[in-house]
């Protein structure tokens, strides 16, 4: 039989409500962040826009000038006896000056041209950030408030006891996509490395015309940069949600996280496992697999402690962690 403490059930609900509403205000937040960006960005795709367009004015107009010291060079070349030396050097130097003028400046709006396209992807993808936060929100808006309404009525039926449960579940399903979806985000372009690569990159623009011995060596560096930004995204990804959780079930996903944790942090964690080797239910086993990911991180955070151990039994009707 079935025994239910109704208190304990009380405060259940009452501890799920108030993390709701936590989530929900950081929701909001993001939101308005993420508002605050879109305008940040927007004007900041403006002013590249409009730089992008005085350059490229600018381009053409030293093309054409460009254009006409050479057909000058040409002119005084087949002359020599209407044109002095002096005239020739002239107009030679003239017409080299305006050429690498204009090497340099379809450099920058190749740059330019670069930023920008990037910047406006990158207001995009944080539209589409903004959007779903705005749903998220107000889907976790309705959720709180029907918990709110039901409180007494959910602590006083037993037989509702498995619709909050679900409920549960559902909330972190719908938690678990969000994560899916920004981890995709985040892969797709990370806005923080980008802004790096960008940064180095025009650094590089200005050592083509400053010194370009140097620039082999700020390349390789560039490389080193975004080779690192790509390990990084990797283990955000990862972080996020392991793709070892969905192909092959919580027992080797655990497996895999605890001997990436010992490679990371050097924490001797033994890793046991008892019982028949079954899949659960995708909500359990994100469940189960964020809590023992917490827990471990916690231990390297604050315990100080030389060792750990996760214990893992599933039995017929329930888990041990």
């Amino acid at each position: 039989m079935l025994v239910v403490d109704f208190k304990t059930l009380d405060d259940i609900i009452k501890e799920t409500v108030e993390l709701i509403e936590k989530n929900k205000e950081e929701i909001f937040a993001i939101a308005e962040a993420a508002e605050a960006e879109v305008v940040r960005m927007r004007k900041e795709v403006e002013q590249v826009r409009q730089e992008t367009q005085e350059l490229i004015a600018r381009v053409d107009a030293l093309e054409r000038e460009e254009k006409r010291a050479r057909v000058r060079l040409m002119e005084v070349s087949a002359d020599f006896s209407k044109y002095s030396e002096a005239d020739i050097k002239e107009a030679y130097q003239d017409a080299q000056r305006l050429q690498l003028e204009v090497v340099t400046l379809r450099a920058q709006e190749n740059m330019l041209r670069f930023r920008r396209d990037e910047l406006e992807r990158g207001l995009k993808r944080l539209l589409d950030t903004k959007r779903r936060a705005d749903r998220l929100a107000s889907r976790v808006g309705v959720v709180l408030q029907y918990l709110k309404e039901d409180l007494q009525e959910a602590a006083g039926r037993l037989g509702e006891m498995h619709q909050w449960q679900q409920m549960a579940l559902r909330i972190l399903e719908a938690q678990e996509e969000e994560r899916q979806r920004v981890a995709r985000e985040i892969h797709d372009g990370p806005a923080q490395s980008m802004a790096n690569v960008v940064m180095r990159a025009e650094y590089c623009l200005k050592l083509l015309e400053r010194d370009p011995a140097k620039l082999r060596d700020e390349l390789a560096a560039l490389q080193g940069i975004a080779r690192d930004s790509l390990q990084d995204t990797r283990k955000i990804i990862f972080d996020l949600r392991p793709m070892a959780l969905d192909d092959l079930g919580l027992a080797a996903a655990l497996q895999k996280f605890v001997a990436n944790y010992k490679e990371q942090y050097g924490l001797p964690v033994e890793y046991q496992y008892f019982g028949p080797r079954r899949r659960l239910p995708s909500a359990v086993e994100v469940a189960l697999f964020r809590i023992v990911q917490e827990g471990l991180n916690n231990i390297y955070k604050h315990a100080q402690a030389a060792s750990a151990s996760v214990k893992l039994e599933v039995l017929q009707d329930k888990v041990n962690l």
